[in-house]
């Protein structure tokens, strides 16, 4: 196996968890293209394309096959600083010709553009010509309404395939929607609305959970009644004609989408926009203030999903590409531009991951073929208790590659997942990055050795680092991650109205968004021109990379500063505790002092006093015996379920503010499950 590989990748002298064989190399785009470029390694490749932006972005425009509606006057334009770079300036672009027309000229008309299913057993397959018409129909229709070039369209949906065209029509039309997570209560769905001014909402009579039909139309309406600014709202058909009942309905606002794309033209001119052109404006909550709501371009977030999923993945035109999320956050858009970009299929899951049982996902995965398929630890974490016969229950060898995002992983459950899921023979594409990234700033490829958690290294194309409080680079030790170069698809400032041309563009309201995102990303001290993205890292002496959490998470007790990932890893080292949170709190003595919040596989345990306070001594015992005495944490407490996001997420500043009793939480529209912060709060009175 040794000699089938490249002379650049045979000098590995560490044991990984997986390495590449001759298959993964002879398959590779990115071993091509390091070739064709005339470079010696992957390493050389890296350092190349984080030195000179616009070279890198040069081969993945031949890589992906862009065809300009008119060509860009130079590739980089940094007349503005890197905080607002712009490329490819004066390119006509509409990245839905790119993703429909231009594969159904080149022969893919009948290939399957679009599959899926629901989770009661629905299917539905689209191929790119199918996928073309409905997108036509439904541009038209949007046009019929009234939607014109730079208006937004709120997106309220689960992860259906009317969702997926309502996205591509928007853009066809020369719209920017706001896709908004299909869990939101109508306060949080109205202040996505609001900010953007959406004068149209497309939203579904409802959505299936765990076998219950849930009304999120009675949401919408609740949300519209919050948001003026939406004039129609456009309802697709999702329940069963026995679940629907009586949809709540406003006669002259609301339309069924199947009767506003009814007798529309099957064909739709893209509209002319150029690369620059908004086209998405998704919203991504930060710990204090309104969620910031970042602004993409034609030529930014949609490139950026297509070049990583070549760089990382390996996503080819034979592939089948999916991602267990939901529209609202950054994966689902991600999911459905970048493989449509690369001629292959996206598969779309909408429903719960383990109902009616635990093997639903593995099900799903086995009837269509998915080659790729990416998760959240979280998710992981949660299915891992049903152990690992559902996972057997299905044929998995379509898979050739695994992926993760979203927080990072604990070695039992990035183990599962390798072993249960991938059977040891697939790789993990750990892939962390953000909203205002547009997809990855670190990750995994699949002709690289592998580490368990970690990352290979930077994502290609983007510049990265790991610096020390006084900006130094650091390796061996924790420090922030930060990106020295600018991207195609770094978020374009945040939304403050329409761009300059619009009718409704206030300079005002866009320069007051400009402050906020310089001082979110860019204002540290002696660090100009460089992005500060938020995250603990690591470089490891070997050159594997690690997440560690949010730095505005940090812990520092007794002068050792932390992330909460390495206590947590710890805590979940105790065989019998599924979940924790790690946070510092504020202590006269060592400035602050470590807590944690541990979720016990057993719940019961969780109520019985007794086997709480020995489960408790037991953690803190784990931590001190690996993290040293200094770290003892305390107070540790033992609950039935911890804050989350409605995606997942652990929001550890809501468990740090309840065990403060500081009553600022931060923006809680995210928040799935509020009866935790009551339950947290009843046990922190419990242990005073």
């Amino acid at each position: 196996m040794t000699e089938s590989k490249p002379a650049w990748d045979r000098d590995h002298s560490v044991s990984f968890a997986w390495a590449p064989g001759p298959a993964e190399h002879q398959r590779s785009r990115l071993a091509r293209l390091i070739e064709v470029a005339g470079l010696t390694s992957l390493d050389e490749f890296r350092r190349q394309s984080a030195t000179d932006p616009a070279w890198f972005w040069q081969q993945m425009i031949e890589q992906i096959g862009v065809v300009w509606k008119s060509p860009p006057s130079r590739t980089l334009d940094l007349s503005r600083g890197r905080e607002f770079a712009t490329f490819f300036p004066d390119a006509g672009f509409n990245y839905t010709e790119q993703a429909l027309d231009h594969w159904i000229e080149n022969g893919r008309a009948d290939h399957p553009a679009i599959v899926w299913e629901g989770e009661e057993g629905s299917t539905r397959t689209l191929t790119y010509l199918q996928l073309l018409a409905e997108v036509s129909k439904a541009s038209h229709g949007l046009v019929t309404l009234g939607v014109r070039r730079g208006d937004r369209v709120g997106i309220f949906m689960p992860l259906i395939v009317e969702c997926a065209v309502a996205m591509l029509a928007c853009s066809r039309v020369g719209a920017i929607f706001t896709p908004i997570f299909s869990g939101f209560g109508a306060s949080a769905v109205a202040t996505r609305l609001n900010d953007c001014d959406a004068t149209v909402l497309i939203t579904v009579d409802g959505a299936y959970r765990r076998g219950k039909a849930v009304n999120l139309k009675a949401i919408a309406d609740e949300a519209v009644v919050l948001a003026p600014c939406v004039q129609s709202v456009v309802v697709a058909r999702r329940l069963s004609e026995s679940d629907r009942g009586t949809t709540p309905w406003v006669e002259s606002r609301d339309h069924w989408w199947d009767e506003v794309l009814s007798g529309q033209p099957v064909h739709h001119q893209a509209a002319p926009t150029m690369a620059n052109d908004p086209y998405m404006v998704i919203y991504t909550s930060g710990t204090t203030g309104q969620p910031k709501g970042t602004r993409h371009i034609h030529a930014g977030f949609p490139l950026k999903s297509a070049a990583d999923q070549i760089v990382l993945f390996d996503v080819q035109s034979d592939d089948r590409v999916c991602w267990y999320s939901d529209p609202g956050w950054m994966m689902a858009p991600w999911l459905i531009k970048g493989p449509l970009l690369l001629g292959a299929t996206v598969c779309l899951y909408d429903g719960a991951p383990d109902w009616p049982d635990a093997g639903r996902l593995w099900e799903y995965i086995a009837k269509h073929q998915v080659s790729v398929f990416g998760i959240a630890p979280t998710a992981i974490r949660s299915l891992m208790r049903h152990g690992s016969d559902p996972v057997h229950r299905h044929d998995r060898s379509s898979l050739r590659a695994l992926g993760s995002s979203g927080e990072p992983w604990t070695p039992e459950a990035w183990w599962w997942f390798f072993g249960e899921v991938g059977q040891g023979r697939c790789p993990v594409i750990n892939y962390s990055g953000g909203t205002e990234i547009s997809g990855g700033i670190v990750g995994c490829t699949t002709i690289e050795p592998q580490q368990p958690c970690g990352f290979t290294g930077a994502v290609p194309g983007m510049s990265v680092d790991v610096i020390d409080p006084d900006g130094n680079p650091v390796r061996g030790e924790v420090g922030e991650l930060v990106v020295t170069q600018p991207w195609v698809g770094m978020t374009q400032s945040f939304w403050g109205g329409p761009p300059p041309g619009h009718p409704q563009h206030n300079p005002a309201r866009q320069a007051a968004a400009d402050r906020r995102y310089l001082e979110t990303y860019w204002t540290r001290p002696d660090q100009s021109g460089t992005w500060v993205h938020g995250d603990w890292a690591q470089i490891t002496p070997d050159g594997s990379w690690y997440i560690l959490g949010r730095s505005d998470d940090t812990i520092k007790v007794a002068g050792k500063r932390l992330g909460p990932a390495e206590v947590e890893a710890s805590v979940l080292s105790h065989p019998d505790i599924l979940e924790a949170a790690a946070c510092g709190l504020p202590d006269d003595l060592k400035g602050e002092i470590l807590a944690v919040v541990a979720v016990p596989r057993d719940s019961s345990d969780a109520n019985d006093p007794e086997r709480a306070a020995n489960l408790a001594t037991q953690v803190a015992e784990n931590v001190v015996r690996d993290l040293g005495k200094t770290l003892r944490p305390s107070p540790v407490l033992i609950v039935s379920e911890l804050p989350k996001t409605k995606s997942g997420k652990v929001m550890r500043r809501v468990v740090r503010a309840v065990l403060a009793s500081d009553p600022n939480m931060g923006d809680l529209s995210g928040l799935d499950n509020p009866s935790a912060i009551e339950l947290l709060k009843t046990v922190v009175a419990r242990s005073h």
